[in-house]
């Protein structure tokens, strides 16, 4: 039977946009990407156009996918949509942007007032009400930045917002955000309230500053006529609240019971953990998951793709001509020959803190370091080494939960970097844990599947679980496994050894 009900999804990354249309099984009949560039117009700065590149992107994802597809706009039923998050938008009295957004915990240029909300709140304090701590993930501190360095787009501010709530404002007039991402609002969040906490919002901003708290699968409102005009949407059609890409991710990937991690290789590493209860640790965040009592531990390194996009770009130049002679990719040009290179790149470590790192260590002030080298390394040492620097950041993670008495059961591998075996192969020899893949729909299917939930649909997420069909499992080599165990040992002592030095440099730099 022909399906004649369908779902579409949309999401927002750093450097490029998904979307995915699916009808009422789960299968996806039309899907589209655009990329984007992102601003870092000073050190420790990263940023996006909201109305550019985030409502742009919508636009042309879904007029493109619609017309592709040759649905009718009456036809889909519902709209859900994700972007990077938490990011802090700042947009006037008329709903529209009043400077670029702050992304994510990749921007850290809020170091100065971390350390301030930390002081002067207290660090147990904060994790006690918010289940957070205030890291470069967190939005209060950018909100605070904004009082005190923009003071002109501060006083002119109605809202401030993230990505998803953007996009489901310009959609549907409403301002909503889901609990999910209003949790990394830090300190503005109440987690035993599931709200924001009023008596904390002072000196951030106003209550209703913030848009209105929901669950992720709840209706947001319809698409108004205007938006249906630069959409290509039907105008009436419901929308969702919609979540942060990570979180649809991990419902594309089927990440819903407690002990199933999603291990997200996308721009940054980004990982969720379902876990049956709260359970906070100052080194992770800690709160809500994407349905009324469901809870989720998460962490997320500052940089995975942007690593190795940066070594391309920087160190290996030659390969993007090569590729391009070649009608190759420069990625799979940089692989070619580090498989013969033995675990731990000959004795030569990467810290991967090229923008700061977010959990565990959670210091915006960390910085790269490239430990061990010598005559006898090549670029192809090197190259594995960035991939290995990731590999121990995750294995730090999964020692972590540990530590917290967290078990852990299915570790599903999603985002752009699975289509690189090898380096699931180093992930999995360096943790000891094997990985399952995920579908390559991403966070657009999610979207969508999430769409179709909060629309009835689907009843409940084991409709949703039912559709998701994972890839055989990538297994670690015992042998490499216990090879790779004095490194992973160094890769955390080195960065204790010159977390001084890391930050007496990071002030010399904010100095300059």
């Amino acid at each position: 039977m022909m399906a004649d009900r369908y779902y579409l999804g949309i999401d927002i990354g750093t450097y490029e946009s998904k979307g995915a249309l699916i009808d009422q099984t789960g299968r996806c009949v039309a899907a589209g990407a655009c990329p984007h560039g992102m601003s870092t117009p000073a050190p420790g700065f990263a940023e996006h156009d909201a109305e550019q590149i985030w409502w742009g992107d919508f636009c042309r994802l879904s007029r493109d996918i619609i017309q592709r597809s040759g649905i009718r706009p009456d036809q889909i039923k519902g709209v859900g949509c994700s972007t990077i998050a938490p990011c802090c938008l700042p947009v006037g009295q008329d709903g529209k942007p009043l400077r670029p957004a702050i992304l994510y915990g990749v921007d850290v240029r809020a170091a100065r007032e971390i350390d301030e909300i930390n002081r002067t709140l207290g660090e147990a304090a904060i994790l006690q009400r918010c289940g957070n701590p205030v890291t470069s993930q967190s939005v209060g501190p950018k909100i605070l930045w904004l009082r005190r360095h923009e003071p002109a787009v501060y006083k002119q501010t109605r809202r401030f917002v993230t990505g998803t709530t953007y996009l489901v404002a310009k959609l549907t007039g409403q301002w909503v955000i889901d609990h999910y991402t209003a949790a990394y609002f830090t300190p503005l969040y109440h987690l035993a309230a599931n709200d924001w906490d009023t008596a904390a919002l002072d000196p951030y901003c106003r209550p209703d500053q913030l848009a209105d708290c929901r669950w992720t699968d709840e209706p947001a409102g319809a698409v108004t006529p205007q938006a249906a005009e630069e959409t290509g949407l039907l105008a009436g059609t419901p929308v969702i609240t919609g979540t942060a890409d990570a979180a649809a991710e991990a419902v594309g990937a089927g990440v819903f019971d407690p002990g199933d991690v999603m291990l997200m290789f996308g721009s940054s590493i980004y990982m969720i953990h379902v876990v049956p209860k709260l359970s906070v640790d100052q080194r992770f965040w800690a709160g809500p998951y994407l349905f009324q009592d469901t809870w989720m531990v998460a962490g997320g390194m500052s940089t995975a793709g942007t690593l190795t996009r940066w070594f391309r770009d920087q160190l290996a130049r030659d390969t993007v001509e090569q590729a391009s002679r070649e009608g190759v990719n420069a990625y799979d040009l940089l692989m070619r020959d580090i498989d013969a290179i033995p675990p731990g790149s000959d004795g030569l470590i990467v810290l991967p803190y090229l923008s700061g790192e977010r959990t565990p260590i959670n210091d915006p002030a960390a910085s790269g370091l490239i430990f061990g080298l010598s005559l006898g390394h090549r670029r192809e040492h090197l190259y594995k080494a960035c991939l290995e620097g990731v590999g121990y950041g995750i294995a730090q993670h999964f020692s972590g939960f540990q530590e917290m008495g967290l078990k852990t059961g299915r570790i599903i591998a999603v985002g752009g970097g699975t289509r690189n075996p090898s380096w699931l192969q180093i992930v999995a020899d360096i943790s000891g844990r094997p990985l399952r893949i995920g579908q390559a729909n991403g966070a657009a299917y999610g979207d969508a599947l999430l769409a179709a939930l909060g629309t009835g649909e689907l009843r409940s997420p084991d409709d949703i679980q039912s559709r998701i069909h994972l890839g055989d499992p990538v297994l670690p080599d015992p042998g490499r496994h216990k090879l790779y165990q004095p490194y992973c040992r160094l890769y955390r002592q080195l960065y204790q050894q010159n977390q001084k030095s890391m930050h007496e440099l990071y002030q010399m730099k904010q100095e300059d």
